[in-house]
């Protein structure tokens, strides 16, 4: 039985009371969420893994994702990729291989990493379908079902499934003469190519009920795949995406319903205006279902700065409800992310989610305690509350060997014109309360 069925029956699970417990949340309360589907937490039994719950009440998680491609596969790179991502703090993983032994090199990331892993079945059976019949338009449908088969079997605890690609949808496509940047998912235009070349539905529409049984046998949560997300601003809320979101919400009640956890994604590129409406209307046309924001990316024109425009549309759409944020590195656009890409993508998605969490949650106990570990210049408290404690600590040890009348006191951004120490003492006496030095 999955999570949601074992929570619908009134069962507090293990997982449920980890999750609960690393949150700070009444395990009932989470349960609750789980069994009405506004919560999440991917438990493939045939993999241990970190427990992370996902979902309404629970703080904003992070994905990394990383994977090879058919100019770029090391997967010695994408192995430390991993280790990379989990060391700075993403709660999930995401392998989107699609050259090189994708499955080899899936295996290995999944035997390095405790976090739960997540893929696109779609793209290893298109690459199958290359290899072996020579064009993707040529893959037998029944590979795509084996192939999710074959990943559930081997512990993916999350699955990108483009359920919400259909004939209706790619017609409104033709109708709206394309788009300005393009179909930019690569799981949806390898779709649509294939349903147009073949005059067919997708199968994974066509056959959603055999999607959810596989899933639901291993407790994989189905993440309903947004392969007619915007790839530029000026194609955001557009018609068709917003007809998949239609599709993808219906989806996810109707797997919920047959005992399958479901979570949304979505949207891609947007102007920070359209992002509060795109998580109403998904929450309100789901059912609660956790959203799962890709990026998104809130300006076309900063390539090798995208982890920057992401993480402001990421910070606003936790504050405004959504559960999940994938990242985005400064290689977005230009390339396939390096390792030190991956670390700062993490940082930057977690800052941006602690900000949105500051608002939906109130959680500022932490930024609390670091106002006051400057004002009394605790550096060692300061790193220890950092998201990043290792930069902080690069970035001050360096400028303060620059100097010989480095004061470990303070800092070079003011030396002795030190605000803070021009006042020590002179007010902390009239504090009271929890604010008292």
């Amino acid at each position: 039985m999955t999570q949601l069925e074992r929570a619908g029956n009134g069962e507090i699970t293990k997982e449920v009371m980890t999750a609960a417990g690393e949150e700070g949340v009444d395990a009932r309360t989470l349960a609750g969420l789980v069994a009405a589907g506004k919560a999440v937490i991917p438990a493939n039994a045939n993999r241990q893994c970190r427990i992370v719950g996902i979902g309404g009440g629970l703080r904003t998680k992070v994905n990394a994702s990383i994977g090879t491609s058919t100019s770029i596969a090391d997967a010695a790179m994408e192995v430390e990729k991993a280790r990379i991502a989990e060391k700075y703090g993403a709660d999930t993983l995401m392998d989107l291989s699609v050259g090189g032994d994708i499955a080899g090199i899936r295996r290995a990331v999944m035997n390095e990493v405790r976090l739960p892993v997540g893929t696109v079945p779609l793209y290893e059976a298109f690459a199958l379908a290359i290899e072996k019949y020579g064009a993707a338009v040529k893959m037998p449908e029944e590979l795509l079902f084996e192939v999710t088969e074959r990943q559930c079997e081997e512990g993916v605890g999350f699955m990108a499934i483009h359920c919400g690609i259909n004939r209706k949808t790619v017609e409104m496509l033709r109708r709206q003469h394309y788009r300005y940047g393009g179909l930019v998912s690569k799981g949806g235009s390898y779709m649509v190519a294939w349903m147009e070349h073949n005059g067919r539905e997708n199968p994974l529409y066509e056959h959603f009920d055999r999607v959810v049984s596989i899933l639901r046998k291993h407790d994989t949560v189905l993440s309903l795949g947004n392969g007619f997300r915007a790839g530029a601003i000026h194609d955001s809320t557009d018609r068709v995406q917003i007809q998949e979101l239609l599709i993808n919400c219906e989806l996810a009640e109707t797997g919920r319903s047959a005992g399958c956890q479901t979570m949304v994604e979505g949207p891609g590129h947007i102007p920070i205006n359209e992002i509060e409406a795109n998580i109403i209307m998904e929450k309100k046309m789901s059912g609660g279902s956790p959203f799962y924001m890709l990026g998104p990316i809130t300006t076309d024109i900063a390539p090798g700065y995208d982890h920057i425009t992401a993480a402001i549309g990421a910070a606003l759409s936790s504050s405004y409800g959504a559960d999940f944020i994938c990242y985005v590195t400064p290689s977005e656009h230009l390339g396939l992310p390096y390792p030190g890409d991956v670390r700062e993508g993490v940082i930057a998605a977690r800052i941006a989610a602690h900000v949105g969490d500051m608002i939906k949650h109130r959680k500022t106990d932490a930024d609390k305690a670091m106002g006051k570990a400057r004002r009394d210049m605790l550096w060692d408290e300061q790193f220890r509350l950092a998201i990043d404690p290792e930069r902080a600590i690069e970035i001050k040890g360096r400028r303060d060997g620059q100097t010989q009348k480095g004061d470990p006191h303070s800092c070079t951004m003011c030396g002795r014109f030190c605000a803070n120490d021009m006042l020590r003492g002179m007010f902390e006496k009239d504090m009271t309360g929890s604010d008292k030095k």
